[in-house]
């Protein structure tokens, strides 16, 4: 993708380990520079007892040395990949939102060190991708795979718009095909035929495409029609996918909704990385 900046959440867990090692190829693709960056708050059991500055300070080493091992492992696999790591005392989700407005893409894994076993998507990571404005990528499934297709739900929505532009993108970044696909649920056959109805489908779908067909002349793309939910179709999809593309509300969503229910489920369910195209702000 065109981006100068990668920042990636990183909290010491397995999860958090993958999204960095993800980001971090995501960046040398790019050359951007990866930030890799650790959200803290030091918190005491118990309301009669304030937190002590020992305490903060010992917050921060422990959080500096987190960060300076992540930045250490990334140098070892990526030479001369630009690659900072700082570690700020603020809550996490809202520390990689602020630091996430320069950035060209925000990176979260699927899950935290203080997730719950039951829990498929973590508080930070699940905070991140509804509140970004810029694109965010969800890293779960097989992560480390660089096989497979890149995969891009079109609807026909502003957002998926956007979606299509860094789907495009990461296609031809990985020199790899782009499956974009329209799902819908066809309607009665007694108000509209079955052959008429995938018919509109098809040519909305089409549409779509033809503009980034001939901007991204060297993508091999397929335009896939599929009758069902939209979020059954890209989970299935994601089994044999690199990374499945999604605008962050599609139509249907309610106006003050963020993010979409297709997005909340991918991010859940889905078996590769899922990147939510929220559209950048603007400056």
């Amino acid at each position: 993708m065109n981006i100068q900046r990668v920042v990636v959440g990183y909290d010491g867990s397995d999860e958090a380990r993958k999204a960095v090692d993800w980001a971090a190829a995501e960046a040398a693709r790019a050359r951007a520079q990866l930030r890799i960056v650790h959200g803290y708050q030091v918190v005491w059991p118990g309301v009669y007892y304030d937190v002590t500055a020992e305490l903060i300070e010992a917050a921060e080493r422990a959080g500096e040395q987190l960060v300076a091992e992540a930045v250490a492992r990334v140098r070892d696999r990526h030479d001369g990949l630009d690659v900072v790591g700082v570690a700020v005392h603020a809550p996490g989700a809202a520390t990689l939102l602020d630091l996430g407005e320069a950035a060209g893409l925000l990176v979260v894994g699927s899950r935290g060190a203080g997730g719950v076993s039951n829990l498929l998507l973590g508080s930070v990571s699940q905070q991140v991708a509804t509140h970004a404005r810029t694109p965010v990528a969800v890293v779960r499934g097989h992560s480390d795979t660089v096989t497979g297709p890149v995969v891009v739900g079109v609807d026909g929505s502003p957002s998926a718009e956007t979606a299509l532009r860094l789907a495009f993108e990461a296609a031809a970044a990985r020199g790899t095909e782009l499956v974009a696909v329209r799902a819908f649920v066809p309607p009665s056959p007694v108000l509209v035929p079955r052959e008429a109805a995938e018919a509109a489908e098809r040519a909305a779908l089409e549409s779509s495409l033809a503009g980034w067909r001939e901007r991204y002349p060297g993508v091999k793309v397929e335009a896939l029609l599929a009758a069902g939910r939209a979020a059954k179709v890209l989970i299935g999809v994601s089994h044999t996918a690199q990374l499945v593309v999604v605008g962050s509300r599609g139509h249907g969503g309610f106006a003050g909704l963020l993010l979409g229910s297709v997005g909340q489920q991918l991010m859940q369910h889905a078996e590769c990385p899922v990147l939510i195209a929220h559209a950048p702000s603007a400056t």
